[in-house]
């Protein structure tokens, strides 16, 4: 009997070893923790997100705040951390079974977007995003915005035309006027300032891009039709106190700038940044009498303040800017008029003055309820002259916004209500016509987020303006993401945009030519759906993390302006759009880590954009059907060497005809790639860097028809599809202090 029981014990004794045991290595694969507000850490935050960093895995804080991570799931050994109304953060947890996360209220009312190690692409955001950090701004020259998208395969950048120097943005296969441009959330940079807005923001001041693709929120208003570029500024609470960026090229190009930041006391912070950059010399690579590049000098000012507390956030900022420019044959003078010599020239002068200020408060212990308020207001003026026409501006515009969120029931239910304001004042010149429109918009707006806390997240939104023009606008626009498996991500996005087109500044190529401009009609609103998918994908690969992203976009217009130079050859013709008009955009990109320290990306793009012009469905000009895209960038440890290369393949592009039969004589330019380098060396506080853009120095030929008799009727310099300068050899360096 002894003896039977000794052999149950033994049994018992084994089998509660056993389960011991098996509990005790569960756990240890396992991440616990809470999550809590910083300033009180006895409020636990229900609802946060708790996501492996580099994959879309994750969960939600329960009812005392806690959590519980698989950390088989995690690629790498960190968490991000979000919650309405928080500071997002992100936290190493190598070697840890426990954690306690605090987070610190901002009641920031902007969009969160989260940047992975690897991926740059969200796995977090309802929105396809992705973003451009300081790291990747710093791979290439970057003086100003337009030259901040060349390691980037979603945005193209162009040149306008051979010889003002203007350049535009483009996405989804839709002119940059069709994305909605905004600084720290605040739509800016519109209107008139069109032609050279991507020159307006110096790469000095940018901390991050934020790319949306599709329609976006109704919280930014009813603008973008394909999509939203978000630049944000410096931080003053986080910028280094002391920055300072020197470039220079092989075409005597100079930039000049410097960022200084303090702390004044625990709850304001300021930053002033200062950039200047000139270029005297006059070029001619390829002999056709015209500048390559237009001379001109820029100086820029930006200064952004910041306070905080626990419940009250507030930023303001201010910048002034004045810009010259002047382009064409090589003996223009811009100090004589026009009419008084044989040369051909363009010029421009632009002052810029603008301001904004975003505040919100968090009511105490509702961490998930706030109300902000967004202002600005901007003044544009500029005059300029495209050979014997001139072309004169002025645009005044204040925006205001005021914003409520809050939740129904808990965090997985939660809306942003509001009202808006907006104005616009434009006078324009052109030769001997003056034109003019004041738009005053008020609108209200509400959006509504479901967040089931596992795989489901959606945002649906709508707005409504009372336009003084064009009547009751109304603006419905939806996001969907869906986690259909631990690392695989779908989204969807249908909706509307509208916006009263500046046919003028949004084609001033047009002045560069001897086309007669011609207004059939008054022009209507642009009205335009756009309706689109992606697919996130992130996967591990011989133990090293990568991401793999496809998307496709349809857009169809309404109504468009349309700038016809089709139909003919010797005008360019606006006019409502009668027929069909659409863009439908595919891409498909792949990030991986190949080895420790290189990072490959590669992409493919394919458009199909048409428009008719005159009874027919044709190509629209100057937008490639294929793209090829790769980007190497490799990194010793601790950053001491970088290196990063580039290369860009351009398919085919119909052009329009500048002479020919009626409606025909289309041709198509040719296929080129470019190819960009830059190795950066850092030391303590220095960083040395070179570089050099189209190496292979391919350049576009003929890019002005006509060069030999600019005033004569076969002149245009409008049919840019390739690059003018050919190689450029750079090189700068920078010295911060944190």
């Amino acid at each position: 009997m002894l003896l039977k029981s000794s052999g149950n014990w033994l049994r018992f004794s084994a089998a509660l070893f056993a389960i011991l045991t098996a509990t005790l290595s569960a756990s240890a694969q396992q991440l616990k923790g809470k999550v809590v507000d910083s300033a009180n850490s006895a409020m636990p935050l229900i609802g946060a997100n708790v996501v492996w960093q580099g994959t879309g895995i994750g969960t939600a804080t329960d009812a005392s705040g806690g959590f519980v991570l698989q950390k088989q799931d995690a690629l790498t050994q960190a968490v991000i951390v979000t919650y309405i109304g928080y500071e997002p953060d992100t936290i190493q947890v190598a070697g840890k079974e426990t954690v306690t996360i605090p987070l610190t209220a901002t009641g920031a009312l902007k969009e969160v977007v989260v940047e992975g190690q690897q991926a740059r692409y969200s796995s977090l955001t309802p929105t396809n995003s992705q973003i451009i950090t300081s790291r990747d701004l710093e791979k290439s020259a970057c003086c100003n915005l337009a030259e901040s998208f060349e390691t980037n395969a979603s945005v193209e950048v162009s040149t306008t035309d051979a010889v003002s120097g203007a350049k535009q943005i483009q996405m989804l296969g839709l002119d940059g006027s069709y994305t909605l441009l905004t600084t720290d959330n605040v739509p800016t940079l519109r209107g008139l300032a069109t032609p050279y807005r991507l020159n307006y923001l110096s790469g000095t001041y940018i901390e991050s891009i934020d790319i949306i693709k599709g329609t976006g929120s109704v919280l930014n208003g009813y603008e973008s039709v394909s999509g939203q570029v978000n630049v944000l500024l410096k931080d003053p609470a986080k910028a280094e106190r002391l920055y300072v960026n020197l470039y220079g090229n092989s075409l005597a190009r100079l930039d000049a700038n410097v960022n200084v930041a303090t702390n004044l006391g625990k709850k304001w912070s300021t930053i002033l940044m200062l950039h200047t950059d000139h270029l005297g010399n006059r070029v001619d690579r390829n002999k056709d009498g015209f500048m390559d590049l237009s001379l001109g000098t820029q100086y820029n000012v930006f200064n952004k303040w910041k306070y905080q507390n626990e419940a009250v956030v507030s930023e303001f900022g201010v910048g002034a800017l004045r810009e010259t420019k002047v382009g064409g044959q090589l003996g223009f003078d811009e100090d004589v008029p026009q009419e008084q010599q044989l040369s051909y020239g363009t010029r421009s002068e632009t002052d810029r003055v603008s301001a904004y200020n975003k505040t919100s408060y968090t009511f105490p212990g509702k961490p998930y309820q706030s109300i902000g308020a967004i202002t600005s207001v901007e003044h544009h003026l500029f005059d300029s002259a495209y050979g014997l026409r001139n072309y004169d501006g002025e645009q005044n515009s204040a925006s205001a916004r005021l914003i409520f969120q809050s939740i129904i029931g808990h965090t997985g239910h939660t809306y942003k209500a509001g009202l808006s304001y907006n104005y616009d004042s434009y006078s324009e010149t052109l030769t001997d016509s003056t034109f003019g429109r004041t738009e005053r918009v008020p609108g209200a707006f509400v959006e509504y987020i479901y967040n089931n806390s596992g795989n489901l997240t959606v945002v649906a939104g709508s707005r409504l303006d009372f336009h003084n023009l064009y009547g009751t606008v109304f603006t419905p626009r939806l996001n969907v993401k869906f986690d259909a498996t631990k690392n695989t991500i779908f989204r969807l996005a249908a909706g509307k945009g509208f916006r009263v087109a500046n046919p003028i500044a949004e084609n001033t190529a047009v002045l560069v030519s001897s086309r007669a401009i011609q207004f059939n009609e008054d022009l209507q609103p642009e009205k335009a759906w756009n309706l689109g998918g992606s697919l996130t994908h992130y996967f591990e690969f011989g133990g090293r993390p990568g991401t793999f992203v496809t998307d496709y976009y349809y857009t169809t217009f309404q109504n468009q302006v349309v700038a016809d130079m089709y139909s003919a050859p010797q005008k360019v013709q606006f006019y409502n759009l009668r027929g069909r008009s659409f863009s439908k955009s595919f891409q498909a990109e792949l990030q991986y880590e190949v080895a420790k320290g290189l990072d490959v990306k590669a992409a493919y793009k394919y458009f199909d954009v048409k428009a008719t012009y005159s009874g027919q469905l044709v190509q629209k000009p100057m937008i490639p059907e294929h793209r090829f895209f790769v980007n190497l960038g490799f990194a010793t440890p601790f950053d001491k060497w970088r290196a990063d290369l580039t290369t860009q393949y351009f398919g085919l592009m119909p052009l329009a005809p500048m002479e020919g039969a009626q409606g025909g004589g289309m041709h198509t330019s040719d296929k080129f790639l470019t190819t960009n380098a830059q190795i950066t060396r850092a030391f303590k506080r220095w960083e040395v860097y070179i570089g050099g853009e189209n190496l292979f120095n391919y350049r576009q030929p003929n890019p002005i028809v006509g060069a030999a008799d600019p005033f004569g009727p076969g002149f245009d310099a409008s049919m840019v599809w390739g690059p003018i300068t050919g190689r450029v050899l750079y090189t700068g360096l920078r010295f911060k202090i944190d």
